[in-house]
């Protein structure tokens, strides 16, 4: 009789097992179920011998294929003008995907699949000839959709990009009306150097192609971690509900490098770090922080939003800049250990050059949801360490009761998005040490993407490349984002004409930023709070 009983206890624990796990499986909000068909299409690689395609490019396409992503019917040329055979531009590619292939060692049988679908086009970009050579050598692909549905990547430098798009509207290959299939161009950034190129550029590539055939890359987007931002705060209304001014003290957003320059001196004394890093890569983020909610989650209301975020932040007078921006250059220090160089002490930097390699700034957003709540972005070059995560620091507590013991000890709760490394999200707050005494301590409740996910996390390019392909433009940036944007960095600059840097903004390698750095923030009461490689490390004790 008790083994029956028991019997069927187990029969209903199994059956409860099998019910709940199936209402989890129900609980899953699909949200891709609604998302375009990527349809047959060819993908043509401008620059197909630069670093980009092996690095990044290929690598990403072949783990589409490889996790069955990709069209059921594809083709991807490569176009440069070195002289190549379809073979011998394979051969460079797999030995590519060896060094850069985020699964290793390549599944060989699945390569040789996908390599079928790879082809090379000789030519110049400057050269009709060339183009109409490529528009042979698509037309020779059976498949409608491969002879008409075109990816151009403009893997080259935006210099470029004005002559490629004109010679493919020369050769018959884009058009703004397509009367069959689509054409669309991707480029990767930069976007100009100011807001005149970008306003140039951005007129170059639009002069043969509408606004909506033009994707523009900006990696950064492509992180799940990034994407998860507006999952995380309009799927969940307990936290959504405080994200305003009532209740948020200040933002802190830091996307920190461990490596310097490197051999991109040359590059970097043209850009510096407001053009690599904050024109893009952080304006991104703090639109996506910061932005209202969208009336759907299609392409153009996202991006709606955004651009009316980026509008709201004030601009910044000459005079502001000073108050409100510190930049800085790294000098010789111990970074991993090792000794570093001086920024002024690598290749291809002027002597006395004051570009750079670090930046704060303390921005403010003139809506009614973020009045006077200051937005703090900071990035550099040889930090103690690469992170990038989003701080919402709260409001602290009323003046009574343990703040009247503690003071400013009492650390007030904050909520931390870790978009890298430990992808994660934390919230800090207060609980009472376990003992007799009344002592109280910050404490963590994380939630980790490897924890809870697995440590699977796809390139960013992947997601990029296949959204462009199904026309999806949510995670690319329109016109009138980096205008605006541009708007934002050129005010900056205009502050920094003629100024030298001063002794406060140098910082040695390895430290986190200058001097003056940790002023800015002390001139409203706040400090930076650095990310940390272990999120759950130990916090010091709090007597109340």
């Amino acid at each position: 009789m008790t083994r029956n009983i028991e019997k069927v206890a187990w029969f209903v624990h199994l059956k409860h097992c099998m019910e709940q796990q199936q209402l989890d499986e129900l609980m899953v909000c699909r949200l891709d179920e609604t998302r375009k068909t990527v349809e047959p299409c060819s993908i043509v690689i401008f620059g197909a011998s630069g670093d980009l395609t092996g690095r990044k490019l290929i690598p990403a396409l072949y783990h589409l294929y490889k996790d069955k992503q990709m069209p059921p019917e594809f083709r991807v040329i490569g176009f440069a003008r070195r002289e190549k055979t379809d073979d011998s531009w394979r051969t460079e590619l797999r030995q590519a995907l060896d060094q850069f292939s985020r699964t290793k060692p390549v599944d060989d049988k699945v390569w040789q699949e996908f390599a079928k679908n790879i082809s090379y086009c000789q030519g110049e970009f400057s050269d009709l000839e060339a183009y109409k050579k490529l528009e042979k050598q698509l037309t020779t692909f059976g498949s409608e959709h491969l002879r008409h549905n075109l990816l151009f990547y403009l893997a080259t430098s935006p210099s470029q990009f004005g002559e490629v798009v004109e010679q493919l509207h020369l050769a018959g290959l884009l058009h703004k009306d397509t009367p069959q299939g689509w054409q669309r161009i991707v480029v990767e950034k930069p976007f100009g150097h100011d807001l005149e190129s970008a306003y140039q550029l951005n007129n170059e590539l639009t002069r043969f192609a509408h606004e909506q055939q033009v994707f523009r890359i900006d990696h950064y987007l492509g992180k799940e971690t990034v994407q998860n931002i507006l999952m995380f705060r309009f799927s969940n209304s307990i936290f959504e509900r405080l994200w305003n001014r009532d209740s948020v003290d200040h933002v802190q957003i830091t996307v920190s490098e461990n490596l310097g320059v490197g051999g991109r001196g040359g590059y970097y004394e043209e850009a510096g770090a407001l053009r690599d890093m904050v024109q893009n890569h952080l304006l991104q983020v703090m639109s996506l922080v910061a932005m209202e909610p969208p009336v759907s989650l299609d392409a153009e209301p996202i991006r709606d939003e955004k651009v009316k975020l980026l509008k709201s932040i004030r601009l910044l007078t000459p005079d502001d800049v000073a108050k409100h921006v510190v930049r800085g250059q790294y000098f010789a220090g111990v970074v991993d250990g090792q000794l570093r160089p001086g920024y002024r002490q690598e290749t291809k930097v002027k002597a006395d050059s004051n570009v750079e390699t670090y930046l704060a700034a303390r921005l403010v957003v003139d809506n009614w949801r973020w009045a006077g709540v200051p937005f703090y972005l900071r990035t550099g070059k040889y930090l103690p360490l690469s992170a990038s995560e989003v701080r919402i620091q709260f409001r602290p507590t009323p003046n009574v009761l343990f703040a009247a013991h503690c003071g400013n000890k009492l650390d007030p709760n904050a909520l931390t998005l870790r978009l890298q490394p430990n992808e994660g999200i934390s919230l800090r707050f207060n609980g009472k040490v376990p003992g007799a005494s009344q002592s109280v301590r910050p404490v963590r409740m994380s939630f980790s993407y490897n924890s809870e996910f697995g440590a699977y996390t796809p390139e960013a390019y992947e997601r990029l490349l296949l959204e462009a392909m199904a026309g999806d433009a949510t995670l690319f940036i329109r016109r009138d984002e980096v205008e605006a944007a541009w708007g934002i960095v050129d005010s900056i600059r205009k502050g920094w004409d003629g100024q030298p840097l001063s002794n406060r903004e140098f910082y040695s390698a390895g430290t986190w930023g200058p001097v003056a750095a940790d002023d800015l923030l002390a001139q409203r009461g706040h400090v930076w709070r650095n990310p940390q490689l272990n999120d759950g490390a130990a916090t010091p004790k709090l007597k109340a």
